[in-house]
């Protein structure tokens, strides 16, 4: 049993996460904004107030998250993505835990993926979401850590689960209502995380004596095209997937238009659900030493759009 410390539990992933922890038998402390009203609860503006409760294992979640609608102060993603990551983990060395788990993104690598992307590419951010994970991953490797300590940087891809809001839920509510996909002429591929699997790979993480510290990309372990999904997602409605083959080029143009009328198909939406992103995640089952994740894409998937449903 480990006193686990999580910034960001009261977010979709935090939650998921504490209830899983919570259930392997830890003891979750939460670190939160605001003053703290339970013995469970500590506030940033007394971070070590920690030290007195002894725990093992930090997972730092808070941050701010990519606006697709580009409207936030660039220094936000710095001040929050990479100051607070500094502050507490600055913390962490002078502390005794022995684990710091810090959830930076695919994002602060590229944006774009030509093959597969794996951790020996070189990062290249061109967002200042991105570029602020980053900073925050080159302070961390800068610092020299104390034999007894262990930290692990990890790249998730995009997150579903039950509790999911994003891309996911918009596509699922577009076939929910019937309306054709008209985006199957573009045959893309992208990796996806299921919540399972990230709890999975927390849980080994924590109990591990022999994962090395390091960046970790953490994915599902198979692909999917947004056709496929369109596919699961019908299947699971009990429908026929409704596929229009529209010309790619009359899409990306009615794209641009959509940017400037704000409609709900814009240049940013079409680029999510069109373009390639897969993430190889060899590295942290090398580290962890398994053969696979437990729960497969497509099952994943379906658990996730059942639980839309509900």
């Amino acid at each position: 049993m480990n006193n686990i410390l999580i910034s960001g539990a009261s977010g979709f992933v935090g939650q998921n996460l504490s209830e899983y922890l919570t259930d392997a038998g830890h003891d979750v402390f939460k670190l939160i904004r605001g003053a703290n009203t339970d013995s469970n609860e500590i506030s940033w503006t007394n971070l070590s107030s920690f030290f007195t409760i002894d725990i093992d294992v930090i997972i730092h979640l808070a941050g701010k998250a990519h606006d697709i609608k580009n409207t936030s102060n660039p220094q936000e993603y710095f001040d929050i993505n990479t100051g607070l990551t500094i502050k507490l983990f600055d913390n962490f060395l002078k502390s005794k835990a022995t684990r710091f788990i810090y959830f930076s993104s695919v994002k602060a690598v590229a944006d774009t993926v030509d093959g597969v992307l794996n951790e020996t590419v070189k990062p290249n951010p061109q967002t200042a979401y991105g570029k602020s994970k980053l900073k925050a991953e080159e302070y961390i490797i800068s610092k020299e850590l104390p034999k007894d300590k262990h930290v692990y940087i990890l790249r998730p891809c995009m997150i579903h689960g039950r509790g999911n809001k994003g891309n996911l839920n918009l596509l699922y509510k577009f076939v929910s209502k019937g309306i054709p996909y008209p985006l199957a002429a573009f045959d893309n591929r992208r990796s996806f995380l299921y919540i399972e699997n990230l709890n999975f790979i927390i849980g080994k993480l924590i109990e591990s004596n022999t994962a090395p510290s390091g960046v970790y990309n953490i994915a599902d372990d198979e692909s999917l095209s947004t056709v496929e999904i369109v596919k699961i997602i019908s299947q699971t409605l009990n429908r026929k997937p409704n596929l229009w083959y529209v010309n790619q080029s009359f899409l990306k143009f009615t794209a641009s238009i959509g940017d400037k009328l704000k409609l709900p198909l814009n240049s940013e939406r079409l680029k999510k659900l069109t373009e390639n992103y897969v993430v190889s995640n060899q590295k942290i089952k090398n580290a962890l030493q398994i053969t696979n994740l437990p729960v497969r894409t497509q099952d994943g998937l379906t658990q996730t759009i059942k639980s839309f449903n509900k």
